[in-house]
């Protein structure tokens, strides 16, 4: 009888309808597969267990999560052979379903079974998140669970991970040479400058985080500062930052909803990393409450992460893993549908920059952080969710850099009546 691993790879390559361009090492110590190649370890039967009971990237997910699964090697060299067979598999390629008519691999798939004995269902990792029915989605009540979910797993864990500038979004690179820090102050200078900041204005920052943008904005450019996050760890730790800056009188932050902000208008708002939770059914709400707090004149900056257009748009599907372990109903939105919903609410869409490959850059710092210190990551958190954190960095690394994903500064105005801006006629200056 074959071992472990080669009965695997047999089986793998007969489902994907393809060779397996990594080695495996199953949980006999056998292995089989391309010499030199990274090594994807089976730690125990119970990952085949969880792949059979949820077949295709969740039950993937879940063996990484539960430790059953790793990688020996370069991660990101793993991750970019089988993403053919995780995230790029076209209406062309083979589907698991008809994969599944073929009785070769109906036989292997029995074989698996066999291997994966007892045939029961596996404890779903208590790191998945539980939600409610497509129909209370982004609600406030589900919203502020989604991001307690991501973001109050520990103030000590993003510092590991982030560093000390605190910036949870992508930064803005000089040079890949350049240091996290400064690429991250850069980003909020950036922001600053397309805001037009100037002493004496009302700037909101809408899911505020850590606090970064407004203490750059109130310290370095004399504004009066509103930050909302529905997180209770981010607005601690964002206050006591505040706090220390010496800022208490020019910044105010608060556990809050967008959508409860009443006391506008501002002159200014940003909004960086935050639209991707909106969700597409409320993302013109979204655009219309912001554009009714601004003053006449007033900008906004929308930094968001967007996917590349479908043919038919109706096929979006949002991705597995990140929806059960990272960002919990987060949605993403080709980059003309985000302009056209600006547009429909109101505001004059004035300039896009894409920061593409500063994303792929910025992750690759937050994987390196992380990996630095791994044994007190996992400490500050837990095992389970250290390793989700490095797979869905290292992984979104390799779709901005493959164009998979793309993220977008998009500045937009509320033009008057009368149609004057405000902005500089040559606005890549960012002046004024």
């Amino acid at each position: 009888m074959q071992d472990a691993a080669s009965r695997l790879k047999s089986v793998a390559e007969q489902v994907l309808g393809a060779g397996l361009p990594v080695r495996i090492r199953a949980w006999d110590g056998s292995e089989a597969g391309p010499p030199g190649a990274p090594v994807l370890v089976v730690r125990h039967r119970r990952a085949l267990r969880r792949l059979l009971w949820k077949p295709g990237e969740l039950g993937l997910a879940r063996a990484w999560v539960a430790g059953d699964l790793d990688v020996e090697g370069d991660l990101y060299a793993a991750l970019d052979l089988l993403a053919e067979f995780i995230w790029d598999r076209g209406e062309d390629a083979r589907s698991l379903t008809a994969s599944l008519r073929d009785p070769e691999v109906r036989a292997a798939v029995r074989s698996l079974v066999a291997m994966a004995a007892p045939f029961v269902p596996p404890p779903v990792p208590r790191e998945e998140m539980r939600k409610p029915g497509r129909l209370h989605r982004h609600t406030k009540g589900s919203d502020r669970q989604a991001i307690s979910h991501h973001y109050d797993v520990g103030n000590d864990f993003y510092e590991l991970v982030l560093g000390p500038s605190m910036v949870y979004s992508c930064a803005y690179w000089e040079s890949p040479r350049s240091t996290l820090e400064d690429a991250q102050r850069d980003k909020l200078d950036l922001i600053a400058r397309k805001l037009g900041l100037r002493p004496g204005m009302r700037l909101l920052d809408v899911g505020c985080g850590w606090g970064s943008m407004a203490i750059h904005a109130a310290r370095e450019y004399g504004v009066d500062v509103v930050g909302v996050t529905l997180s209770q760890e981010q607005a601690a730790y964002a206050r006591k930052r505040v706090a220390q800056e010496g800022l208490t009188d020019r910044v105010e932050i608060r556990v809050q909803d967008y959508r409860d902000v009443r006391d506008g208008p501002y002159d200014a708002i940003s909004s960086i990393g935050m639209a991707e939770h909106v969700g597409a059914e409320r993302y013109l709400e979204y655009a219309g409450d912001l554009y009714a707090l601004l003053k006449p004149g007033g900008r906004l900056l929308n930094h968001q992460i967007g996917r590349r257009p479908l043919n038919d748009e109706s096929a979006y599907s949002v991705d597995e893993f990140i929806d059960a372990y990272v960002f919990p109903d987060g949605e993403l939105a080709p980059l003309g549908t985000t302009v056209g919903l600006l547009e429909r609410a109101g505001f004059e869409v004035r300039d896009v920059e894409s920061l593409r490959e500063h994303y792929g850059l910025t992750l690759r710092r937050w994987v390196a952080n992380l990996e630095s210190d791994w044994p007190r990551a996992q400490r500050l958190t837990s095992p389970a969710r250290a390793r989700i954190w490095r797979l869905y960095m290292a992984a979104s690394a390799l779709a901005f850099e493959h164009n998979r994903i793309g993220v977008n500064q998009v500045l937009a105005v509320k033009t008057p009546e009368r149609g004057e801006s405000g902005l500089p006629l040559r606005t890549r200056d960012w002046r004024s």
